[in-house]
């Protein structure tokens, strides 16, 4: 199930009636918003959010602009998606960076909500932009929490501040942001100690750090599965101590939603980050209009495209075009767009980047057969690799047995690429029009 799965299927099918009518009557309008609202409450969005919410909706649908258009059903959508970003802050939200170096971004929030990780995802983020970031680890409590934060820093070249012997968060603060100063670092991330739950101990704690090192940004790391719970945690945190923005993490498990659309709202601070999965690469700037368009099941192309051009090989991608202009197209070409496209992330996660997805609640992407195409395809000799047409029976048999596959896997990858080259000489020859029916003609090559 993708992002907001749930959610994304009930604002569907509340959608549906909608469209099931050719004009609205204002009772058609507040049958659906009722459904609308059930779909909010489920998804665990906070009650006076979904009650605002759908009283905006509400007096907006009913207005002329939807009661008297041609397409109603599609004016609803259109106004929902509006309201969407709205409550989830209108336009993206970056970090602040301080005009007199090093930007302090201090990380705070509960234990296990991914703070750690979080702090060099998002300091890995800004190295990739240019900047010279430092780690610091100001969680004394947790057992190996400094080592975790080393090893992250490791991972991503990105040097740690720590103080293995110190027990004062609030000197090691001050200490690093000094060791910064010196030493040319133009952004300090602050790793701080989380608690189960909030405490007065934490919070004196927080706000000490705070005032010792004034940071620019105060990032509230959450878990995005809490839903209602998650509000609340951010409602304390912001009460204390001010945070300029929230982290919302786990946004790739089964999240229903409720977070994501009630932070905002509810401490009056923006969403700047949005965490995706484990890796050290899997986080996002969060953009409310994106994640409006994934949530009503209109995919998301921009950030689609902005993975692709993250991962994938210019140089090959200009070869690829002319070899498809030439139709010369072979698989050992295919072989690398799959490892190309494996780097963007699981095959679900952009899958649900696509317009549409929301319909594809049925369709199950069976990651291992991705491994299946892979494996046959290192069974062949490069000959035939480069023309397949050469496999007969004998050496369909030889790569089943090599690749731990069948001679019918072979032959349905076979008939795959070949469908496949047919559609790319046709893209390139201008015949091609848009995608309608293409899910029909041809099966995906997993």
């Amino acid at each position: 199930m993708s992002m907001f799965g749930g959610l994304t299927e009930k604002l569907s099918n509340a959608f549906k009636k909608f469209r099931s009518k050719g004009k609205l009557t204002a009772a058609d309008v507040k049958e659906g918003m009722r459904e609308i609202k059930l779909a909010l409450l489920e998804a665990d969005v906070n009650f006076k959010v979904v009650r605002d919410f759908i009283k905006t909706v509400t007096e907006r649908a009913v207005g002329s602009e939807v009661l008297e258009s041609l397409l109603p059903a599609q004016q609803v959508v259109k106004i929902v998606n509006e309201e969407l970003i709205n409550l989830m802050g209108k336009t993206q939200a970056k970090l602040e960076i301080s005009s007199r170096p090093p930007t302090v971004v201090m990380m705070v929030g509960l234990q296990g909500a991914g703070k750690t990780t979080h702090s060099g995802k998002i300091a890995g983020l800004y190295k990739k932009q240019g900047k010279n970031p430092l780690l610091v680890a100001c969680d004394v409590y947790r057992p190996a929490a400094i080592k975790q934060l080393q090893i992250v820093g490791e991972k991503l070249s990105i040097p740690v501040y720590a103080e293995e012997k110190s027990k004062n968060p609030v000197s090691i603060a001050k200490n690093a942001l000094d060791y910064a100063k010196k030493n040319g670092f133009d952004m300090v991330f602050i790793d701080t100690a989380g608690r189960l739950h909030v405490d007065e101990v934490l919070m004196k704690e927080l706000q000490d750090i705070k005032k010792a090192t004034e940071p620019i940004e105060i990032l509230l790391v959450v878990d995005a599965m809490l839903g209602q719970d998650a509000v609340n945690v951010a409602e304390s945190f912001n009460n204390m101590l001010d945070i300029t923005g929230v982290v919302l993490t786990k946004l790739d498990g089964d999240t229903r939603g409720g977070a994501a659309l009630s932070v905002r709202y509810v401490t009056g601070k923006p969403i700047k980050f949005v965490g995706t999965g484990e890796k050290l690469d899997t986080i996002e700037p969060f953009y409310p209009d994106r994640m409006a368009s994934r949530i009503l099941g209109m995919g998301d192309v921009l950030s689609l495209i902005e993975k692709a051009e993250e991962n994938f090989d210019k140089k090959k991608a200009e070869e690829l075009e002319k070899k498809m202009k030439e139709n010369a197209f072979t698989l050992t070409d295919y072989l690398e767009q799959l490892a190309q496209l494996k780097k963007m992330g699981s095959l679900e996660s952009v899958l649900a980047m696509m317009p549409g997805a929301g319909n594809l609640k049925d369709v199950q992407i069976d990651e291992n057969m991705l491994m299946h195409t892979e494996a046959i395809i290192l069974s062949m000799t490069p000959k035939e690799r480069e023309n397949p047409n050469i496999i007969d029976s004998s050496r369909k048999k030889r790569i089943a047995k090599g690749s731990g596959t069948s001679v019918e896997d072979i032959n349905k990858l076979l008939k795959q690429f070949d469908q496949m080259k047919k559609l790319m000489k046709q893209m390139t020859n201008g015949k091609f029009k848009g995608f309608g029916g293409f899910g029909k003609k041809m099966k995906m090559p997993f």
